[in-house]
């Protein structure tokens, strides 16, 4: 009885044991990491050169002048002295002041009269004498928002992203006529549209990476949305694999899951276009438009390619327009409104790893059907359609790039 009593008491001063033995790493850590930021390492040496960081957020252009939203990025405290703009120096009120603590942000407002379709260079010069730059490339009054141009913003969305697909989804019935082996081709089509995004998803979200603050890190951010986004989802996939009952749903599940990668690479599409407006480089906004409308028909046809076993009714269709189509509004909406690069960034590496999860999901449905009816899943059919995925989406890229 006696043993059974004392063994009873040891159980939790055993666990207790452990729970501090967890928790005394931590708090020496800490211990030390507070120690070292208050008193130093010991070693006194100034550097060589001040390091300061400011970046330049945000140009605004209206009628008081030019107004600029900057970030201290850097490690210590930074004091804006002066302020020229094209190579004239300018007075400039700043708020919250004129010196900015690490990771704080401050407005610079200069009266300086801007002309219309002039390129412009503001130069902010710090106390030591370090020049951070922001450059207009052809001045515009920067929009307000208001009522009438946020309806502007959402028809411009929704001409590039819910109508292109739309229309591309129209193809359904011509699809439906194809055999076994076409239907494969199809979806190897699709696998060709989606790689070919994929790629143009990481492009951009490293060119928003590079004019993020360092602080940041906006490669960073773009990998490991890429990462997360794909693994989860591969995740999700997996425990609803049980739940499935039919190929119907299977389909259908493919086919919302390309219409939601799509629809977060058309936010970035929103994105670029509500930023070129918002820029005022309207003629560059109206040649994305276009080119973005012509390139996101081919899209239609890839979400369309897993239902040719089903017969969706046309609710099915409507929400898979507006899944993968309906963010680039939002993204039109972001970009000419409050656009951020470090925010963009995150959104195309989370849009690309979603594209790489429907890439992987619609790879093993090919391997699958063609294992089951003793098919070749690497034909000459096959990689036809991946090659002309591919090909299609490039050749329509060009309407936009160049």
């Amino acid at each position: 009885m006696s043993t059974n009593v004392q063994t009873e008491n040891k159980v939790p001063t055993n666990k207790f044991k452990a729970i501090l033995w967890g928790i005394l790493p931590l708090i020496l850590l800490v211990a030390i990491i507070t120690t070292i930021a208050k008193v130093g390492t010991g070693i006194e040496s100034e550097p060589a050169a001040p390091i300061e960081v400011l970046n330049v957020e945000k140009i605004t252009l209206n009628d008081e002048g030019i107004q600029l939203k900057v970030l201290n990025s850097g490690p210590e405290d930074v004091t804006i002295a002066q302020v020229t703009v094209d190579d004239a120096f300018w007075n400039a009120d700043f708020s919250p002041s004129d010196t900015l603590q690490r990771f704080e942000r401050g407005t610079v407002k200069i009266p300086y009269p801007w002309v219309q379709g002039d390129p412009h260079e503001i130069k902010l010069i710090t106390s030591n004498g370090l020049i951070f730059t922001g450059e207009v490339a052809a001045a515009a009054a920067t929009p307000e928002p208001n009522g009438k141009l946020f309806w502007q913003y959402a028809l411009i969305g929704f001409y590039v992203g819910v109508v292109p697909i739309g229309l591309g989804l129209m193809w359904y019935p011509f699809l439906r006529r194809f055999s076994v082996r076409g239907m494969h081709a199809i979806l190897a089509l699709t696998v060709g549209l989606l790689f070919f995004l994929v790629i143009d998803t990481f492009e951009e979200g490293f060119e928003m990476a590079s004019e993020a603050p360092g602080l940041f890190q906006g490669t960073g951010l773009v990998w490991f949305g890429a990462l997360l986004s794909c693994l989860f989802l591969i995740a999700v996939d997996q425990s609803n694999e049980r739940k499935l009952s039919s190929s119907s749903l299977e389909g259908r599940r493919v086919s919302n899951k390309i219409a939601t990668g799509i629809g977060l690479h058309n936010f970035g599409e929103g994105l670029a276009i509500g930023s070129a407006f918002a820029v005022g480089e309207a003629a560059l906004g109206t040649f994305l438009i276009i080119g973005f409308t012509l390139h996101n028909i081919t899209e239609g046809v890839g979400i369309a390619a897993p239902l040719l076993k089903d017969r969706p009714n046309w609710k099915t269709f409507v929400t898979l327009a507006l899944i993968a189509g309906g963010p680039a509004i939002i993204g039109t909406w972001a970009g000419g409104f409050i656009f951020n690069d470090t925010l963009a960034a995150l959104f195309f590496g989370i849009g690309a790893g979603a594209i790489l999860q429907v890439i992987y999901v619609i790879s093993k449905m090919i391997l699958k059907e063609s294992e089951k009816r003793g098919l070749s899943p690497v034909s000459w059919l096959n990689f036809g359609g991946l090659t002309a995925g591919i090909l299609i989406m490039y050749v329509t890229a060009l309407m936009v790039k160049f």
